[in-house]
């Protein structure tokens, strides 16, 4: 795992990152294998927003993890802007192997480069790999965090 690049991703990337959505235990529920229209206008929406920044953990051309980084402007913090950190995916045979960690270090060090005051994510409740994971980086389960389906 030496020579993993993150970079932005390119549409090219795109069935790689949707495959990397579903292999997953909560991901199968939600996410396609297909690359589809919903999934084509997700992605023109996010490269189109300088705030929005899908990012692919590559190594030697084969995509191995992806995370979605969006920049929140806010008044509270004195102005400051946040990181929201999501949809954070390592190929499943490579877990394990620290580029989980080594994703998350890059992302927040583009967070603290651009002065944001404080990184944040969620993560579901029933993923207690995560949250020992997340917690070893530093963070800290501060809020409770609500989502409403639409």
């Amino acid at each position: 795992m030496t020579d993993v690049i993150f970079r932005e991703a390119v549409r090219a990337d795109l069935p790689a990152v949707i495959a990397l959505l579903a292999d997953d235990v909560l991901g199968k529920a939600r996410d396609f294998t297909e690359v589809d229209a919903a999934y084509e206008r997700a992605f023109a929406d996010i490269t189109a927003d300088a705030r929005n920044h899908l990012i692919v953990a590559d190594e030697a051309g084969e995509l191995v993890g992806c995370m979605q980084i969006t920049y929140i402007p806010g008044l509270g913090r004195h102005g400051s802007e946040r990181s929201l950190i999501e949809s954070v995916r390592v190929r499943s045979d490579l877990r394990g192997r620290g580029l989980g960690r080594r994703m998350m270090e890059w992302a927040v060090d583009q967070a603290r480069q651009r002065g944001c005051a404080l990184v944040q994510l969620t993560t579901d409740k029933t993923r207690a790999d995560a949250h020992r994971f997340y917690c070893g980086l530093g963070f800290v389960a501060s809020h409770e965090g609500m989502k409403l389906p639409l």
